[in-house]
């Protein structure tokens, strides 16, 4: 039996168009409504042919709803959930896709104080953004963590850990906070660090005059992938999840600093033993099946 037979995803970007692109081919017969608030992008949207129906409101869009996946910027979820309020049938469960969940869970119980709400976080992405973006298979065994509070109906829960086992996800719970820090470590800072990299590069470009675009390798080629992911949305993630991250980029700090000082006292030995250890932990996450070398870890783009 299906989780659900309604879906309605708020917000038809990058993740967004994914799950409504996952939803039409693991569950043909579940009717999916999307609604972004930009004009255009709802334009797209039925253009290419993206969902069953795109709404003009976000109240519409959830009228007969029996799942809303609110897919927004983390600092947009107290709002988009406040836009459904008055509409959200009473059985309906809310969910969310946002990569911080204490602040995100504190926003939407804020505006649906009533509501089942049962928060995930799909471990899955790119760096482009857009409806044209998305992909079905985007979360082929790639994680999702649902982070359910304390006191959440069981039965909620379980509909929505099989809804992504339905789109091809392996699924995990976690408490919310323990979530939040194990992403500032995994996500968020090396995020932080790509961008403050490329944003340095950037800064000597004016005085190197174009060497470092020309010459880039293939590890600054990889920091420019990252860097080049929905600004807004991890514009949000920082300030929404700001303690973890203060605390991980203090430990970095901490590390880097011990790295200096072994390069400027020539301890060859030490640096061994760390790029040794770093390299297993990328074997292992290769072995793991949580990376492939080919784009986009070789999924199609259907």
């Amino acid at each position: 039996m299906l989780p659900f037979a309604r879906v309605t995803v708020i917000g038809l970007g990058l993740i967004g168009s994914s799950i409504a692109r996952a939803v039409r081919q693991h569950m043909p017969s579940v009717r999916v409504t999307g609604y972004d608030r930009d004009p255009a992008v709802r334009e797209t949207a039925v253009r290419i042919d993206l969902c069953d129906d795109i709404a003009d409101t976000a109240g519409t869009a959830v009228i007969d709803a029996d799942l809303v996946v609110l897919c927004v910027p983390v600092g947009a979820m107290g709002q988009a959930a406040a836009e459904i309020a008055a509409d959200l049938p009473a059985d309906a469960i809310v969910s969310d896709v946002g990569s911080c969940k204490e602040s995100v869970i504190e926003a939407v119980r804020g505006a649906l104080p009533n509501a089942a709400f049962v928060p995930a976080h799909p471990v899955a992405g790119t760096e482009n953004s857009g409806p044209e973006a998305g992909f079905a298979s985007l979360f082929h065994h790639r994680w999702c963590i649902v982070t359910p509070p304390e006191g959440t109906d069981a039965l909620a829960i379980e509909r929505v850990l099989e809804f992504w086992r339905r789109l091809g996800a392996e699924v995990e719970t976690m408490e919310p906070a323990h979530h939040d820090r194990v992403l500032a470590v995994t996500s968020h800072l090396p995020h932080l660090i790509a961008y403050t990299i490329v944003g340095t590069a950037s800064d000597m470009e004016e005085v190197t005059s174009s060497e470092v675009i020309k010459y880039s390798a293939g590890g600054f080629r990889d920091f420019t992938r990252i860097a080049a992911s929905d600004p807004t949305m991890w514009r949000d993630v920082f300030l929404a999840n700001r303690e973890a991250v203060l605390d991980m980029l203090q430990r970095f700090s901490e590390d880097l600093t011990a790295l200096q000082r072994a390069i400027r006292w020539g301890k060859g030995d030490e640096l061994f033993e760390l790029f040794s250890r770093t390299r297993a932990v990328r074997r292992s996450i290769i072995d793991s099946g949580q990376d492939d070398a080919r784009p986009d870890f070789g999924r199609a783009h259907d």
